[in-house]
C-alpha cells in the first residue's frame, strides 16, 4: 500500500515539478536569438499579458489538476493494484502510451478547435491562452481555469482512465506530455532537438495557430497533426530564416491570399 501511495503522489507532482524545471532550461539558456521564431522585442510588443500573471495562472491550473489527480487515483486506487503484474510489461506500456497519446491528441483537437468556433467561448475563455501571441515556455500551461479543466484535466483523466495505465506509468506519460507541451510553446527552433525531429506537431507548428493568421488552423495538440489533416485544418508552413536573426514559420502563398 505504501508503495502504492507513493506512485500517486509521485503522479500528482512530478508533472509540475518536470513543468518548471524544463521551462525553466529555457528561462537559463543563454541568448537564443539566432534560433527564436519571434525576437526578444516581439514578444514585449507583442504579448498581452505580464509574466507575473501568467505564472500566477499557471500555478493555479496546477492546483487544480493537483487536486483532480488526487482524486482520480483515491478513485483508482484498487485498479492500480489489479494492473501490477502488468506493470514491466514493455508492450503493455508501449500500448498504454500510445493509447493515451490518441486519446489526449482526440479530446484536445476536438475541444480546442469548439473554443474557437464558439464566440462565447474563445471571447471568455479561450482568449486568455491566446494573450501570449509570442508563446514561451513557462505560459504553456497558461489557460483560464475553465480551459484548464476541460482541455488538460479532462482529458488527461480520459487518457488515463481509457488506456488502463496505473499511477506508476502516469507519472512518466504525464510528464512526457508536460515537457513536449513546454516544448511546443518554447518559440525556438534548435538543432537536434528530437521533438522537432520526431513530430511534426512542435513549436513552429503551434506558433502558426498563435498567429492571427492561423488561430483558425493547426488546433491539434500536443503529440500528433493527424485530425488537422483528415479534418481541412492543417495550415502548411516553411520555416524561412529572418534577415535580423532567427526563423519564422511562414504559411504558404494560398493561405496568405486568403
Amino acid at each position: 500500500m505504501g508503495l502504492s501511495v507513493s506512485d500517486e503522489l509521485l503522479g500528482t507532482v512530478a508533472p509540475i515539478v518536470v513543468y518548471w524545471l524544463y521551462s525553466g532550461i529555457y528561462v537559463a539558456l543563454p541568448s537564443l536569438e539566432s534560433y527564436r521564431l519571434h525576437s526578444k522585442a516581439e514578444e514585449e510588443e507583442k504579448n498581452l499579458v505580464s509574466k507575473s500573471a501568467v505564472v500566477k495562472g499557471v500555478l493555479l491550473q496546477q492546483l487544480v489538476q493537483a487536486v483532480v489527480a488526487i482524486i482520480l487515483f483515491t478513485v483508482t486506487g484498487s485498479d492500480a493494484e489489479a494492473d501490477k503484474a502488468h506493470e514491466f510489461s514493455l508492450l503493455v506500456l508501449i500500448r498504454q502510451f500510445v493509447v493515451a497519446m490518441i486519446v489526449l491528441d482526440t479530446w484536445q483537437y476536438f475541444m480546442h478547435r469548439y473554443m474557437h468556433h464558439n464566440k462565447f467561448l474563445y471571447k471568455h475563455i479561450h482568449s486568455q491562452h491566446h494573450r501570449l501571441i509570442v508563446p514561451y515556455a513557462y505560459g504553456a500551461l497558461y489557460n483560464h481555469p475553465v480551459e484548464g479543466l476541460i482541455l488538460d484535466t479532462v482529458g488527461g483523466a480520459l487518457s488515463f482512465l481509457i488506456s488502463g495505465m496505473s499511477p506508476r506509468t502516469s507519472i512518466f506519460f504525464f510528464s512526457f506530455a508536460t515537457i513536449k507541451t513546454v516544448d511546443d510553446h518554447c518559440g525556438l527552433c534548435l538543432p537536434g532537438n528530437l521533438f522537432h525531429m520526431v513530430f511534426k506537431n512542435n513549436s513552429a507548428y503551434h506558433d502558426v495557430h498563435h498567429q492571427l493568421y492561423g488561430s483558425k488552423y493547426n488546433f491539434s495538440q500536443p503529440f500528433f497533426s493527424i485530425w488537422d489533416r483528415i479534418l481541412g485544418t492543417y495550415m502548411p508552413y516553411s520555416l524561412e530564416k529572418r534577415e535580423d536573426g532567427g526563423f519564422e514559420a511562414r504559411p504558404t502563398k494560398e493561405f496568405k491570399d486568403d
